[in-house]
């Protein structure tokens, strides 16, 4: 473990040999769609129910505070892009700051967080598309579902993680015109959500506000309940933004379409999450879609507009597969960039013709297509949030250091008041942290003492720091 301080010299992508070189083929609008498709996705149109349970109507706080602390974390995010427009996002940044050991526990942390994410969200796209598949050509349910429901595999669910392969090997800037279309279509339901909802707006709905207070709390039913319990799940509705900084090294102007997309995209979902948690709170009271696997629809129901409520499933089932498609190329560039510093084997870490990571965009697929196709989720999907925590963390606290080691580096863009973005970031991803369940932290710790013990056994032994 010699190298476990080394930091990442970075080279120019143009000065990288051909076959791990990728191509420039993104300007901000694809990256704007990329950041959207991430955010907008099951989150808030399931979250919103799972938060109502946790805060009451104060469930609008929680998004507040949640999307608070990501769009400082975006800020900063937006700051370490442009200055280190180099693929990996906070792997990288971390590797170029800190050191070698402190970006594999990143890395490592990203990579749960992108898998349970494209995992999670392909079970949840193949439950609407498995009973259409049974009415349809009468495909049997035991194909797919996962063996936690009674199945074999749930081949839905491994489709479409192939089919989100196949566009990617494709060709990037493909994927990312047809992914800016499909959020177009998932922007409109929830434009629509909110203005058939608004008219039944009634402030009886909002009280009491605060009926579990704003800390989380142990209730006498053993449920962890309370404001920041509720943000620490919402949470998992925000995050998204951080693929775009993957991107980086296939930005036409990495400059400037990095801060663009990151920041974009952040402050869009914002506005949006805020618009269709108060129309949904104001419409219903909140125990009649509390923790409903679909909230949004089953409001339009309740106020009799069932033919809206269908209209935003049917959106949500063609619009999900960018949810996918955003996590998906994340993970396959944090993969492609750890291979080619050699923490994963090099040989993965190859282009094809036309500039697309191939082999470990298949690689991805398996793992994620097993992951998707076999294992239940539901009790660990928190996981992906305790990664996204670390990983924001690391991105705020690599721009103080930054700050501070190298005041007059160029920035293309830099954070507004640095510090007090940077330490509301790292203090309130510490607070989600500590506001998740104690069960997904446990696993978080045992995830990480097996990275450590893979890179102790791998990765640490490999000979020179990586300066690519």
């Amino acid at each position: 473990m010699k190298n476990w301080n080394a930091r990442k010299r970075i080279v120019a992508a143009e000065d990288l040999a051909p076959e791990h070189r990728l191509q420039r083929s993104l300007g901000w609008p694809h990256l704007v769609a990329l950041g959207v498709g991430a955010i907008v996705g099951t989150g808030i149109l399931t979250l919103i129910g799972v938060g109502a349970d946790k805060a009451g109507p104060a469930v609008i706080l929680s998004f507040l505070v949640a999307g608070a602390i990501c769009a400082c974390a975006a800020l900063a995010y937006a700051e370490m892009a442009t200055m280190i427009p180099a693929s990996g996002s906070a792997y990288t940044y971390t590797y170029v700051v800190v050191g070698e050991l402190a970006a594999w526990v990143v890395g490592w942390s990203l990579i749960l967080e992108y898998s349970l994410v494209v995992s999670a969200v392909a079970v949840g796209w193949s439950g609407y598309a498995a009973p259409l598949l049974q009415a349809a050509v009468g495909a049997p349910m035991s194909l797919m579902q996962g063996p936690e429901l009674g199945g074999v595999v749930n081949l839905p669910a491994i489709f479409i993680i192939a089919a989100v392969a196949g566009l990617l090997i494709l060709g990037t800037k493909e994927s990312a015109t047809l992914n800016a279309a499909l959020v177009l279509v998932k922007i409109a339901a929830l434009i629509v959500f909110v203005a058939v909802a608004l008219p039944y707006f009634d402030a009886a709905n909002l009280q009491p506000f605060l009926p579990f207070g704003f800390p989380k709390t142990v209730g006498a039913d053993g449920v962890e309940r309370g404001v920041m319990a509720a943000a620490a799940i919402i949470f998992f509705a925000f995050y998204g933004f951080d693929a775009i900084a993957t991107a980086a090294e296939e930005a036409r102007d990495p400059g400037r379409d990095l801060a663009i997309g990151i920041v974009g995209s952040m402050l869009a979902c914002v506005v949006i999450y805020m618009a269709v948690a108060a129309a949904a709170i104001g419409a219903l009271a909140y125990p009649r879609f509390a923790d409903s696997p679909e909230p949004l629809a089953l409001i339009l129901r309740e106020l009799g507009r069932p033919g809206v409520a269908t209209f935003l499933a049917g959106a949500a089932v063609v619009a999900l597969p960018t949810v996918i498609l955003a996590f998906f190329y994340g993970q396959s560039r944090i993969f492609f960039v750890m291979a080619r510093d050699g923490l994963l084997p090099r040989g993965l870490a190859t282009v094809s013709r036309r500039g697309s990571p191939v082999r470990i965009t298949a690689f991805t697929a398996a793992i994620l297509g097993v992951i998707a196709g076999l294992f239940p989720l539901d009790e660990i999907a928190a996981l992906a949030n305790a990664g996204t925590l670390l990983a924001f963390a690391a991105v705020a606290l690599c721009m103080l250091l930054m700050r501070r080691r190298a005041p007059d580096a160029p920035r293309r863009f830099r954070a507004p008041l640095p510090w007090v973005v940077g330490g509301i970031a790292i203090g309130g991803c510490l607070y989600l942290f500590a506001s998740l369940p104690a069960r997904t932290q446990l696993y978080f710790l045992i995830w990480n003492a097996v990275g450590l013990v893979l890179y102790a056994a791998f990765a640490g032994r490999r000979r020179g720091p990586a300066a690519a």
